[in-house]
């Protein structure tokens, strides 16, 4: 009699084990790079077998009891396939099919640690019947281990593409496992959300050439982004683009994706964005320009598909396909990217294997952060070099990431430069940087307030709040931008500085003899360098790391349009424990112009050289010697791009808010996803004052602010009440 897999029941319908296996390894097969089809079909076929336990089939029936059924596939690929590569593969990826990829663990470990080691001593039940119906072929381990070598030139690197190399068998595996079960259970088919290439690149190419070319800025651009354009028959692991800010970036990387993947016959384009904060402006301008030629997915930790204007046929099409990403143009954080790409879980990796066949770009991809950059740039390479995959590394501030590759990532990367001649890049000069040294607060404010529009980005949110209080003027002519305000209020804040700045350099476009009430002011964090399409007269920003200064530089006289335009660098006084502030400090003071190439790469060569042993520390395969005893839910646990003593606080804004933390009060749940644009962030430490003040309670999982008065749409929350002033 065959065993049962899955009951529908709605109709009391049964898929069987076989059914579901062979149909899960098609699927996986159809997924896998051609090398790796064998051990993944192998994979799929034996995922389940664990089913054929009798106590399983109890539970399936109706038995309220715990059945553990992933370790016997397990058990069972390494009777099959003893201890070769393949088949620890197949250990790794079934027994963790549902909980994860576990830890190696070592051969002390008992039958009740959840390694895989530990996993393997388990006494099961018999489930041998599987052979009647399920037939396993003999393992090619000498494919498998040929596919490795490929990117592997020691024992560490070999280690790290066999984590690899498992981690995406498992995508295959769990993205099959949960399509067919979907269409079992659910009658969900598994759709992907389709682009047409052709089509999206003739809308781009009518865009950039509505843009005319009169002025010498202008004219320098087209020459730029020419150099790229002549490239895109140039065959290569990884691109480096790098173009001056205000030299057209977004669409001239976008144009070389479209070019390589039409000649390349590539699935899909990867646009990976460093910030959730500047993912919306990106995706409404390929929205505007593709219209009906593109379905984009846009996949972030905050976004809502709930919030857009689509049918709800459409809305659950991309609910489904932000689970594996089977889309052709996806737009998303690098967090998302690389949390993923070193996940261990079913959730996270069951997009890796739609990372194949791509042209993956990465903007502004110097914010790589330093403690990551090694996994970061291995993670680029391998799925550049085993995936059939390429990428383009997009900035303006650019590292030697040739020299950066070379020494922490993968053998025989290949390189290519896309804009060699960078002879036209000093006419991308907005601005000179000016160094004024140490300030005082109300010296700062005076001589910003007297510019037309000037910026000033300060590193802190309690800085910026002060400054903001100090200036003159009203809301009407200044504003506050940090992450003590909510999405929601930041996003109404930048449109409302954008207007204002149109509407004064229409009236004043040379910025002379401005009233005081027109002029505008803006105190901002740094979350404004990137991605902010807001244009000042002058930028004030407070001493930081090089990268950060040149970036706020990109806000100041964008168009080049004005002359006298300048950025000012300046400090409080403070010294800083920073290694990069106080690189970034010695190198102003030993170059006049820290635009130059030769400033640059000082800068980041000093950067990394410093930061050589913790860039090193990262590695999964760090004092490990065999793969039996890789930490793949360790490493997983810990792979946290960004700092994580941050908690978001809900507060009440406009009527969906409102809605949405009366829910979160009544039941203790609600949307969080829509809730997220209505949250603002604090230190943990911050949070613990707020919380010892009364100023903010917790309903289910989320923090919400009690008195609203604590909080203002042009400020954000507000310590000074309860003297906890950060």
């Amino acid at each position: 009699m065959s065993r049962i897999a899955h009951i529908k029941e709605s109709i009391g319908t049964v898929q069987t084990i076989r059914e579901h296996s062979f149909a899960t390894a098609e699927l996986a097969d159809s997924f896998s790079i051609p090398e790796l089809r064998q051990l993944v079909y192998n994979i799929s076929l034996l995922h389940d077998i664990g089913k054929y336990q009798p106590s399983f089939q109890e539970r399936i029936s109706g038995k309220n009891i715990r059945v553990d059924h992933s370790t016997c596939g397990a058990i069972e690929a390494k009777k099959l396939f003893g201890n070769c590569t393949g088949s620890l593969i197949a250990q790794f990826c079934i027994s963790g099919h549902h909980s994860g990829i576990p830890n190696g663990g070592t051969q002390f470990d008992t039958k009740d640690d959840t390694s895989l080691y530990g996993r393997l001593k388990r006494e099961t039940e018999d489930y041998s019947n599987y052979k009647k119906e399920l037939t396993v072929e003999k393992l090619d381990e000498k494919a498998v281990r040929e596919y490795m070598l490929k990117a592997a030139a020691d024992t560490e690197s070999l280690l790290e593409v066999f984590a690899f190399t498992t981690r995406y068998c498992f995508s295959c595996l769990t993205d099959a496992d949960s399509i067919d079960t979907a269409k079992f259970c659910a009658g969900r088919e598994d759709t992907e959300l389709t682009s047409d290439f052709n089509e999206c690149l003739k809308k781009l190419d009518a865009k950039l050439d509505s843009f005319r070319p009169e002025t010498k800025l202008q004219k320098s651009r087209a020459l730029v982004q020419t150099q790229v354009y002549d490239k895109t028959d140039i065959s290569s692991d990884v691109y480096i683009m790098n173009m001056p800010t205000g030299s057209g970036k977004t669409l001239c990387s976008m144009k070389f994706a479209l070019a390589r993947a039409i000649k390349t016959g590539k699935r899909r384009i990867i646009y990976v964005i460093p910030y959730n904060t500047i993912i919306d402006q990106t995706v409404s301008v390929f929205e505007d320009i593709f219209g009906e030629s593109a379905g984009i997915l846009r996949h972030q930790s905050s976004f809502c598909i709930d919030d857009t204007d689509f049918d709800e046929d459409y809305k659950t099409l991309v609910k489904n396909v932000s689970e594996n990403w089977n889309a052709q143009i996806i737009i998303t954080t690098s967090v998302q990217f690389f949390e993923s790409v070193y996940s261990n879980k079913r959730s996270r990796l069951r997009k890796l294997h739609n990372m194949a066949d791509s042209i993956i770009i990465f903007d502004e991809a110097h914010i790589m952060p330093t403690d990551y950059l090694q996994p970061c740039l291995r993670a680029v390479s391998l799925i550049t070099k085993l995936l059939n995959s390429e990428a383009v590394f997009l900035t303006a501030t650019m590292p030697d990431f040739e020299k950066l590759i070379c020494r922490y990532s993968i053998k025989d990367t290949k390189i290519t430069e896309l804009v060699a001649d960078k002879s036209k890049f000093g006419l991308f000069r907005k601005g000179d940087f000016v160094n004024i040294g140490e300030v005082t607060e109300e010296k700062l404010i005076a001589d910003a307030a007297s510019k037309s529009a000037s910026l000033i980005v300060v590193n802190k949110r309690a800085d910026a709040s002060k400054l903001y209080d100090l200036a003159p003027g009203n809301a009407g002519n200044k504003y506050h931008l940090s992450t003590y305000m909510t999405a929601f209020d930041r996003k109404r804040v930048i449109d409302e500085i954008k207007q204002k700045l149109d509407e004064l350099y229409n009236d004043y476009p040379n910025g002379e003899n401005v009233p005081e009430d027109r002029r505008i002011l803006v105190v901002s964090t740094s979350l404004i360098e990137a991605g902010v399409d807001l244009d000042f007269f002058a930028v004030y920003r407070e001493l930081s790391g090089l990268d950060s200064i040149l970036q706020a530089g990109g806000r100041c006289n964008r168009e080049g349009k004005r002359k006298n335009a300048s950025i000012y660098i300046f400090d409080f006084g403070t010294p800083s424990d920073r290694h990069d502030v106080n690189t970034a400090k010695a190198l102003l003071e030993k170059y006049e112009d820290i635009l130059s190439p030769e400033c640059i790469s000082e800068y980041y060569d000093k950067l990394y050289n410093f930061n050589d042993n913790i860039i090193r520390r990262r590695s999964i395969a760090k004092d490990v010697t065999k793969p039996q005893s890789l930490p793949f839910a360790d490493y997983a646990r810990d792979f946290r791009m960004i700092d994580s003593n941050t908690v978001s606080v809900a507060v009440e804004c406009d009527e969906e808010s409102m809605l949405l933390i009366s829910q979160l009060k009544a039941i203790g749940f609600t949307n969080h996803r829509k809730l997220q644009k209505y949250t603002f962030t604090v230190y943990e430490y911050e949070l613990k004052k707020l919380i010892e003040t009364g100023t903010v309670k917790q309903y289910g999982d989320v923090w919400c602010l009690v008195n609203n008065d604590q909080y203002s749409s042009d400020k954000g929350i507000s310590f000074e009440a309860h003297d906890i002033y950060i």
